[in-house]
């Protein structure tokens, strides 16, 4: 589960195309600001899981988007914040990594909320990366009013110098296409990096390990939001039944009462989770899927380095 590699690292490398832009463009913000969410509807399918509970992403999660003239290399990361366990000090590293290997990095504020102490910190951090072009995006348009969205432009552009400032809706697909546009003005020429129509690199057992968080996260969000994680053990084809994939994971809290809060009464909650997460396991490989899930306890995993190590941060 652990992601070692690089940003500059895609698997092929594809003939030149006269003319054709390629490379990598990298989403941040405070956390949930809807960079996920943003990210599922450039590239048109969902790659990265989404919750409206903060600090949901925890890995580099790459989506591509194809167009006839450009490949874009979408990067979406936790959200930065002030940490206070390893883990957040780990995922805040990350994205300080990410911004410097990037071509363009897309900074996200929602339109519906007042420019806060987040925002301005997070634009602060932007300064220190040198020439890298950024490109102010306010996210959630739909949920404000055509006035309410004007003037959080002119105070998002206020921030900072960015690039281009522009407004987006994930949801009604408000000006995504004018976001691809840009983006993708401020890539280098180059080749495709990925094959045409393939949508992201992550690994099928991680994508699981993530859907399998997402039903969990729906089931205790207002509990427990931080304090899960997923493992896949194993997984695959059950032997004689090619039309059927075998899935054995384990969700990881950090106290027995968290341990109860997951399973429910008589196990109702895991259940529920169990069946959402296995809907969206099977649309992801094409085929039915049976399910194991056990609940375990990894004492404050968040701050202990061994089980950071085991669970993959």
């Amino acid at each position: 589960m652990r992601e070692n590699r690089g940003v500059r690292n895609p698997p092929v490398g594809l003939p030149p195309v006269p003319g054709f832009r390629s490379g990598f463009a990298c989403l941040v913000g405070r956390p949930n600001v809807g960079k996920s969410t943003l990210i599922n509807a450039l590239v048109g399918a969902k790659v990265a899981i989404t919750s409206d509970r903060p600090q949901t992403t925890r890995r580099v999660i790459r989506g591509i988007v194809h167009r006839p003239d450009a490949q874009i290399v979408l990067l979406d990361t936790p959200g930065l914040h002030k940490p206070r366990t390893l883990l957040g000090e780990r995922l805040d590293s990350l994205v300080r990594a990410t911004l410097t290997e990037v071509d363009v990095i897309g900074f996200c504020v929602p339109a519906g909320d007042p420019v806060g102490p987040g925002d301005r910190f997070l634009a602060r951090e932007l300064e220190h990366v040198g020439k890298t072009p950024i490109v102010a995006v306010v996210t959630k348009c739909d949920q404000v009013p055509p006035a309410g969205v004007a003037a959080q432009l002119t105070a998002v552009s206020e921030l900072g110098d960015w690039a281009d400032v522009v407004p987006v809706s994930a949801v009604t697909g408000f000006q995504l296409d004018v976001l691809t546009d840009v983006l993708a003005a401020h890539l280098p020429e180059g080749p495709p990096l990925y094959p045409d129509g393939e949508l992201t690199d992550e690994q099928e057992q991680i994508m699981v390990a993530e859907l399998i968080r997402e039903a969990a996260l729906e089931g205790v969000r207002d509990e427990l939001p931080h304090s899960i994680a997923v493992l896949v053990e194993e997984m695959g084809p059950r032997p004689g039944r090619e039309d059927l994939t075998d899935v054995y994971a384990e969700l990881y809290v950090e106290r027995p009462s968290q341990k109860a809060i997951v399973i429910g009464t008589g196990g109702e909650r895991l259940k529920d989770v169990g069946s959402r997460a296995r809907h969206q396991i099977e649309a992801l490989l094409g085929t039915k899927v049976y399910l194991d899930l056990r609940v375990k306890i990894a004492k404050d995993w968040q701050r202990n380095p061994k089980q950071l190590r085991r669970l993959g941060f």
